[in-house]
């Protein structure tokens, strides 16, 4: 069964206090935070660490942090409601997930909100697992990019987002980076055409495959391919869900790999001429 089964079954029912704890538990009509610390204390059947544990904590954080953020700039547009929608697209909810994602980021709109909780929750129960938490903050960063632009008050709280889960400003800078060159990479790969265009547009997209390996054109072949083996580690599939990142999130990762693969292969085709 999966997480989402035993949370709705009962079966998580003594297993998740606090922060996150009581943002699904108001969602699902559960009372999930009370009398619980004492049964993490005496950690219970489900520890922190836990993979289903972290899922929960993961898909919680998630969608409650993304209406945080979209709220930054003082407005939620429809751009940003679309993207949240199209999260939970990819990750194929059904419809009570749905409702409960929604509800969620309706939570993380609201003034009263516990950001630094939330924060400090996730990170705790994810016991720091790097390649999680860097996933959790693309796709938050993704729906900070969802008008076009990212306000300067979301990229504020983004970065404190970043520091709280333990990225340092470079690091951080190094994300906001990586986003860019994904979503370039994608539309340059989309909307490549032909003629004079498509060579602007192809030498344009291998300037952006360089970008989302995070090396430069003077790299050497053995530098780009172990920053391809590097990025295709922090965003495989079956490592992020080994590590607590939900399985309805495979979709989203499985893109995010082919695109690596694309870009290295671009790369590696240009090298060849």
């Amino acid at each position: 069964m999966s997480w989402w089964g035993k949370v709705v079954g009962g079966a998580f029912g003594f297993m998740l206090g606090g922060p996150l704890g009581a943002l699904l538990g108001a969602v699902l009509g559960h009372q999930f935070d009370k009398g619980l610390r004492l049964q993490d204390q005496l950690g219970g059947p489900f520890r922190q660490g836990d993979q289903e544990r972290v899922q929960m904590a993961f898909f919680t954080a998630l969608f409650s942090t993304m209406g945080h953020v979209a709220k930054a700039d003082g407005r939620v547009s429809q751009n940003e409601i679309e993207m949240a929608r199209g999260v939970m697209q990819q990750m194929r909810l059904d419809e009570q997930q749905k409702r409960a994602a929604i509800d969620l980021f309706n939570q993380g709109k609201q003034t009263d909100f516990d950001l630094d909780g939330v924060l400090e929750q996730f990170r705790q129960e994810a016991r720091r697992r790097r390649t999680v938490l860097q996933m959790f903050m693309e796709i938050l960063i993704h729906a900070a990019y969802a008008d076009g632009v990212m306000h300067p008050a979301e990229q504020n709280v983004l970065r404190h987002i970043g520091q709280r889960l333990g990225f340092s400003g470079s690091a951080f800078e190094q994300l906001l980076g990586l986003v860019q060159a994904q979503r370039q990479f994608h539309q340059q790969h989309a909307g490549a055409g032909g003629g004079a265009r498509a060579g602007r547009s192809s030498a344009e997209q291998l300037k952006q495959a360089y970008e989302l390996l995070g090396v430069t054109d003077s790299a050497s072949d053995s530098e780009i391919k172990k920053a391809y083996r590097r990025q295709m580690n922090q965003h495989h599939p079956d490592k992020l869900v080994a590590r607590g990142m939900p399985e309805e999130m495979v979709k989203i990762a499985n893109e995010k790999a082919q695109e690596i693969k694309e870009a290295y292969e671009l790369i590696k085709k240009s090298r060849e001429n």
